[in-house]
Formats: C-alpha cells, sequence, structure tokens
C-alpha cells in the first residue's frame, strides 16, 4: 500500500477556521516557495488569482471554471493540474461550493529565480536532443490531467509544508524541485509532441513519436524501431530516455492514456477505448487507467462540469 497520504486526507485533519466564505486563505512558507489552501463556502464567479511567481495549482475537492485571457470557460477539477506564468491573472467561478461541502484548492507558489535554477539544470539535460525550432512558452498558462506520480509529490509536499518536522524546509525544496523537473518534462513533452506533428521527419526521435501516436494500439518492437530513428538499439533507447525521461514503452503507456481520457471525454465506451487502444481485456485496462490517474475510467466519463 502506498504510504503516501492524500492532500485531501491530510488537509481533512487540519483545521482552517473561516475568515471569509470565498477563497479562505491560509498560508504555509518554505524556501522559495509558499503553500496556500483555499477553502470556498458559496458560490461565486469570477474571483482573481494573480501571484508574482510561478504559480501551481491543484483542486483538492470539487470544481472551479477557469477564465484566461486567451480562453474561457475551463472546467478544473480534482487530479488535474493549472499552472500559472507569473503576473499572469485567472478570473475563477466556484459552481458547486456550499456552506457544509466547500470547494478546497492548494497553489504552491515558487519563486522565479528557484525555477530558472531548475531550468538550467533540465536544459543541460535535454539541449543536446531537443530539435531546432521547437521552443517552449513560459507565458502560456498549462491545464492537464496529471498522472499518478504527481498526485503523490503533490500529496506529499503538501504534507511536507503542514507537519513540523526538523528536516521540513529540505523536504519542502526536495519536493518543489521535483514538482518543477514534473512540469517541465510534461510541458516539453507536449511541446515536442507537438513539433513532431508538423514536420515528423526532422529527426529519428520524432520519426518513431509520430509512429508511436499513429500506431498505440500496436506492439512496440525496439529493434524496429531504433532502425527507423537511424541508431543502434543501445543509443536509440539512451536518446529516447534522456529526452523524454521515460522508456518508449513508458511513453507508448502515457500517450495510450492520455488518448484513452480523451476518447472517454467525448463520451465513448470504456469497452471501445480498451479495444482501440489495444488492451486485451476492460479489467486490465481499468487496472491500468486507474494506476495511471487514481479515478476509474468511468469517473473520468462525469469529469465535465456544463458551462
Amino acid at each position: 500500500m502506498d504510504s503516501t497520504v492524500s492532500a485531501e486526507i491530510t488537509l481533512s485533519k487540519y483545521k482552517r477556521t473561516p475568515v471569509q466564505l470565498v477563497e479562505n486563505r491560509v498560508c504555509f512558507a518554505g524556501p522559495h516557495s509558499e503553500l496556500s489552501i483555499y477553502d470556498t463556502y458559496e458560490q461565486a464567479q469570477k474571483v482573481s488569482l494573480k501571484a508574482d511567481s510561478l504559480l501551481y495549482c491543484g483542486m483538492v475537492t470539487g470544481a472551479k471554471v477557469m477564465h484566461t485571457k486567451a480562453h474561457d470557460n475551463i472546467p478544473f477539477l480534482p487530479h488535474e493540474s493549472f499552472i500559472l506564468a507569473p503576473e499572469e491573472e485567472v478570473f475563477i467561478d466556484f459552481p458547486e461550493a456550499q456552506h457544509l461541502k466547500p470547494t478546497t484548492c492548494l497553489t504552491i507558489a515558487i519563486s522565479q529565480e528557484r525555477v530558472a535554477q531548475i531550468c538550467d539544470r533540465m536544459n543541460d539535460i535535454m539541449v543536446e536532443t531537443r530539435p531546432n525550432g521547437m521552443e517552449l512558452d513560459p507565458n502560456q498558462h498549462l491545464h492537464s490531467l496529471h498522472t499518478q506520480g504527481t498526485q503523490q509529490v503533490i500529496d506529499r509536499l503538501t504534507s511536507d509544508f503542514i507537519r513540523n518536522d526538523p528536516d521540513r524546509d529540505l523536504l519542502v525544496d526536495f519536493g518543489v524541485s521535483e514538482l518543477v523537473t514534473r512540469i517541465i518534462r510534461h510541458h516539453g513533452r507536449d511541446a515536442l509532441l507537438r513539433f513532431t506533428q508538423q514536420t515528423p521527419d526532422a529527426n529519428g526521435l520524432t520519426c518513431v513519436m509520430q509512429w508511436i501516436e499513429h500506431n498505440l494500439a500496436l506492439p512496440l518492437d525496439i529493434h524496429q524501431l531504433a532502425k527507423m530513428a537511424c541508431m543502434s538499439r543501445s543509443r536509440f533507447y539512451d536518446s529516447f530516455k534522456r529526452q523524454l525521461g521515460c522508456t518508449p514503452m513508458e511513453y507508448q503507456h502515457q500517450r495510450r492514456m492520455s488518448r484513452a481520457y480523451q476518447r472517454l471525454q467525448e463520451k465513448c465506451s470504456v469497452t471501445e477505448v480498451t479495444y482501440e487502444l489495444g488492451y486485451l481485456s476492460l479489467s486490465h485496462f481499468s487496472r491500468r487507467f486507474h494506476q495511471h490517474f487514481g479515478i476509474s475510467p468511468r469517473q473520468a466519463t462525469q469529469t465535465k462540469l456544463n458551462s
């Protein structure tokens, strides 16, 4: 059993006396970072949120609707990440908040200096294999369904911020570093995927990524993928893992899960998605989906708000 205690359980044990009904805030300072817990006890619209640091937002209970300068009516639900660039403003609706059932979310503000330090270290790792012409937009908000691994980082980091531990600051800094690294990896991977769709023959890795994307239901043959990338098997495996932070098999699993979630949101049946993505049984697909996202496929079909 996973020893990580979820943020919901951690916060349920921590008493927060409401001072205001909308976005009642409790803060915990850490090195180069700050955790804020927000509880909202009544429905509200267009509540502003803005920070001078990178702001990671995570839903704990309930649901919100986000409005940015570029996008309107973005549903924001548990097991999703919403990251705001410094000075980016978002306006929030609370359609489900009730006095006895508040909407709860958390934010982790991370200083630009700390983010820059981690980015520099990541660039040293990724610069050799990043394709020419691909650039990441640091001012674009990020909104995605995160993995169970990221959820575990958030749960552990929340606990580290709140508890009275002699190594608290060190643990918080470790957690912040891991969270930012995951954001960079996820953002970079998505940008690389978009790049491969535009120029699939840019280099060997982009060719492989494009093939995987169009053949998610097929088993992977590492020898054939290495030939496609015009590399030896060992060089291909090393290059793929350095660039994407995972093996080809892990990457295919992540892309399958992303496609599965998209298809379930389009109201496809669980059975249809199972066989469309190459899983041999409904139980196997459901188990992998739950391990990845922390919710069942049937729950995923119900995670859209009415705008």
